[in-house]
Order: structure tokens, then sequence, then C-alpha cells
């Protein structure tokens, strides 16, 4: 294949450019259209950072998590802080019996290494369409072995962190910031900032009902 034909292709693109729409759809709009691709990438990581949980990251993601359960592929859930609440996820759609949940709880003395493990086993699990981490503290080294993991199983990984790690270099493709909206009115809306991006769409903002 040469030069020209390589560049002919849908999945590659000059960088600074944006790439193709082929992301599945956020079911938000006007957040679609902040991110690469037209909505969350279908393999590769994406971290979501957040000041106090809570505030909707979860709700954030569920529709397209929802989607991915119907077409038959795993949502595997690594180490959440709360048991996922079965009736609230039928009524955003989702199909049970797509959902694996890992829990070390019943380990005290399981170490941050055996929770990436067990997560980068997830990323790689054959038909998983998303695995979900919640943890703090990650090396580079840690992420970047994630990343790598998730492009070779072809699944979205998505990684909850608190928001004071937004201001450290990460080599996550996809990163937002969320932020309860100040008024009172607005209680159901996040501001979501796009802190990284491919295409040089990072910095934009967007602001969705929840």
């Amino acid at each position: 294949m040469n030069l020209q034909d390589l560049m002919r292709r849908a999945d590659v693109w000059r960088a600074g450019e944006i790439p193709p729409a082929s992301g599945l759809s956020t079911g938000f709009e006007t957040l679609d259209g902040s991110l690469p691709g037209g909505g969350w990438p279908r393999s590769g990581l994406t971290e979501i950072l957040s000041a106090t949980p809570g505030i909707g990251a979860l709700r954030l993601v569920l529709p397209a998590l929802a989607r991915l359960s119907y077409d038959g592929q795993w949502i595997i859930w690594v180490c959440p802080p709360y048991i996922p609440y079965s009736p609230a996820l039928i009524e955003y759609g989702m199909d049970l019996a797509q959902v694996l949940v890992v829990d070390l709880s019943d380990q005290p003395n399981a170490l941050k290494e055996q929770t990436l493990w067990a997560y980068e086993q997830a990323l790689r699990f054959p038909d998983c369409g998303a695995a979900l981490l919640w943890i703090e503290d990650a090396a580079d080294l840690h992420l970047r072995r994630l990343q790598l993991a998730a492009k070779a199983g072809r699944t979205w990984g998505i990684v909850f962190r608190p928001e004071r790690f937004g201001a450290h270099p990460s080599p996550v493709p996809l990163r937002l910031g969320l932020a309860r909206e100040a008024a009172e009115e607005q209680r159901d809306a996040l501001q979501v900032t796009v802190l990284k991006a491919r295409g040089g769409q990072g910095g934009t903002r967007c602001r969705i009902a929840l």
C-alpha cells in the first residue's frame, strides 16, 4: 500500500484534522458536536473528571452504554464505588444480561495494581463494548498500557477520576471535565469541557441537560 492509498482510508487523518464521523452517539446532540468523530470513541480510553461524585458523570455515558448492551456487547464495571442499581439501569434501557461487575471489595489487601490488571483484562475481553473504572492516581505508564489494551480489544474504556487530576498531563486521548450548573433551576444540567481531544477540539464547552 502506497502513501496515497493509505491517506484515503477512513480511519487515517492528518494531525490537526478532525477524524471522520465514526463515533458512538452520546445521546446528547450538543455533546456529539463537541467530540471528535461526532460521539464517544468506539475504542480507546476516555477520562471523565469531576469535582464531586454523583453530579451526573455516569448518567452522561448511560445512553451509549445501553445501546452497546442491546447490540450484544458486554458492559464491564471494575470496582465501582457503589453497587450498580439495576432498576435505574433498566430505566435507561440497559440489557442487564450484558452487564458484568468486577468487585474486589472482599479483598481488603487488594492493591491498585490488581485493580488495573483486572481493568486491562476487561478491556481485552471478547465482545466487550465498554469497560468502566473508578480510580484516582494512576501513572502515565499504566494509562498508556490501558490505552493500548483498549485499542487492541476494540473497547471503549471509561475512566472516572477526581477533577484535580485534570491539571496533570495524561496520555489519554479524550479527557472531559464536568461541573454542575450553578443556578438552582439548572441543578440537573452539566457543563462539559473538552480538556483534550484529537483534531484540535480541546477547550470547547457545552451544556447538557440530564
